[in-house]
C-alpha cells in the first residue's frame, strides 16, 4: 500500500509553501465558526430552548432538526452509492470508495452534533437508550440505528485503509442495512404520526430512501472535485469515468424524486384532503412558494438534471456546479418537509376564532449559528480528511 502511494503522489502533487498556508487558515477558519456555533448551542442548555430557539408547542421542530435530517440523509446516501462499488463490486463506482465512505461518517458525525443541540438533554438519550430500550419508539430505533451504522461506517473506513478489501466490503453490506434500515425509520418517524397528515403514509419511508442515493450522488461528484481543486491534483480517467456513472444513476434518481414530488402534489389536492391541501397550497403559491419552486424544484432537481444532460455526464466542472446547486436544494426540500408539516393547525378544519390559517416559524440567531456549527464542522473534517489521509489514494484511485 505505502509503496503503491509513493507511486501515485509525486504524479498528483501535494501542497507547498503558499497552497499549505491557506489550506490550514481555512480549516483553522472553520474550526473557529464551529466552536462559536457549538457556543450558541451550549448557551441555549443554559438559558432554556423557549428562549432561544424560535420552536413553539405547536412547531416544535424547525431549522435544527431539519440540517441533521439533511446530513444523516446525506451520509446515507453517501454510503448506499459508494457500496455500489465495493460492497457489490460494480467496477465503475470502486474509485470513489474511500472518500464516499469518509465522507459518510463526516456528515453522519455533523448531523450529530446538530441535534445534540436541538434535543435539550442529548445525554439522556445515550444513557436510557441502553438502561431503557423502547423497541415500540421509532425514535429509540433511530438513536440506536444510526449508532450501529456509525460504527459500522467507521471500522469499513478503517479496513479500507489498511487494504482490506474484503473484510471492508462485509462490513460496508452491514453499514448498507443498518443504513437503509435507520433511514427507512426515519421515514416511519414522519409517516406513522396519524395527526400531520402531510407526512402520514407509507410514502415517507420510501422516499426518504430514493432521495437519500440522490444527495449521495450529488456529494460525491461535488465533495470529490472539490477535493481534486484544494489538493492541486489531476484526476485519473479512471475516476472521470467513475463520477461519469455516479451522474448517470444522479441523473436517473432526479427523474424518480420528480416522480414522487408530482404525485405528492397531486394526491394532495385531488379532492381537498383536510390538512394535507392546505400543507400543499402553503408550497404551491403560498408563503413557501419561493423555498419550493426556486430552490427545491429549480436548484436541486431541474438544474443539475439539465446540466448532466447537457454535458452527457463528462464535464466535471459542469456537474460539480450542478451538485452544488442540488445540494442547495436538497436542504431547502428538506427544511421545507419539516416545517410545512407542521404549519396547518390541527384543528384548522372547524374555523376556531383567532386560530391563524399557518402556524408562524422563524428561526433564531442560535438555530443559524449551530446550523452553520454543523456545516463548517462537515467542511472541516473533509479539509482534515484530505490531509490525514493523503487524498484516500489507493490502488483503485
Amino acid at each position: 500500500m505505502n509503496n503503491v502511494l509513493a507511486k501515485v503522489l509525486p504524479q498528483e502533487g501535494g501542497l507547498q509553501g503558499t497552497t499549505a498556508g491557506a489550506y490550514n487558515a481555512t480549516i483553522a477558519l472553520l474550526g473557529l465558526v464551529t466552536v462559536v456555533g457549538v457556543a450558541f448551542g451550549v448557551h441555549a442548555m443554559f438559558v432554556g430552548h423557549e428562549h432561544a430557539y424560535g420552536v413553539t408547542r405547536e412547531v416544535p421542530w424547525g431549522l435544527m432538526l431539519a440540517a441533521y435530517v439533511f446530513f444523516v440523509v446525506t451520509s446515507t446516501g453517501l454510503c448506499l452509492v459508494s457500496s455500489i462499488g465495493h460492497v457489490f463490486g460494480v467496477k465503475a463506482f470502486q474509485p470513489i470508495a474511500k472518500r464516499s465512505v469518509f465522507l459518510a461518517i463526516a456528515t453522519i458525525i455533523a448531523g450529530f452534533l446538530v441535534i445534540a443541540f436541538e434535543i435539550e438533554n442529548p445525554w439522556r438519550m445515550a444513557i436510557y437508550n441502553v438502561i431503557s430500550p423502547n423497541p415500540t419508539s421509532n425514535i429509540w430505533w433511530m438513536g440506536t440505528l444510526y449508532g450501529a451504522y456509525l460504527f459500522f461506517m467507521l471500522i469499513e473506513f478503517a479496513l479500507l485503509q489498511m487494504g482490506e478489501h474484503k473484510k471492508a466490503g462485509l462490513l460496508g453490506l452491514a453499514g448498507v442495512i443498518a443504513g437503509v434500515a435507520a433511514h427507512s425509520n426515519l421515514g416511519a418517524v414522519f409517516g406513522l404520526l396519524n395527526g400531520r397528515e402531510f407526512w402520514h403514509g407509507p410514502y415517507m419511508p420510501i422516499y426518504f430512501i430514493t432521495s437519500a442515493m440522490m444527495s449521495g450522488c450529488a456529494a460525491v461528484i461535488f465533495f470529490h472535485w472539490t477535493a481534486y481543486k484544494i489538493n492541486g491534483w489531476k484526476m485519473s480517467d479512471e475516476l472521470r469515468d467513475s463520477l461519469t456513472s455516479v451522474a448517470k444513476l444522479g441523473a436517473l434518481l432526479y427523474v424518480v424524486i420528480m416522480f414522487f414530488t408530482t404525485w405528492k402534489i397531486i394526491s394532495g389536492v385531488s379532492g381537498q384532503p383536510a390538512g394535507k391541501y392546505e400543507a400543499i397550497m402553503s408550497f404551491l403559491t403560498g408563503p413557501y412558494a419561493v423555498n419550493f419552486w426556486v430552490a427545491e424544484i429549480a436548484m436541486g432537481l431541474v438544474i443539475p438534471f439539465i446540466i448532466i444532460l447537457a454535458v452527457k455526464a463528462k464535464n466535471i466542472p459542469a456537474m460539480a456546479l450542478g451538485s452544488a446547486s442540488s445540494i442547495i436544494g436538497i436542504f431547502f426540500m428538506r427544511y421545507d418537509l419539516i416545517v410545512i408539516g407542521q404549519v396547518v393547525p390541527g384543528f384548522h378544519e372547524y374555523n376556531i376564532v383567532d386560530m391563524p390559517h399557518l402556524l408562524p416559524y422563524s428561526p433564531t440567531l442560535h438555530e443559524y449559528m449551530v446550523t452553520i456549527a454543523g456545516f463548517t464542522f462537515c467542511a472541516a473534517l473533509f479539509m482534515v480528511g484530505e490531509r490525514m489521509f493523503r487524498g484516500h489514494l489507493s490502488e483503485d484511485h
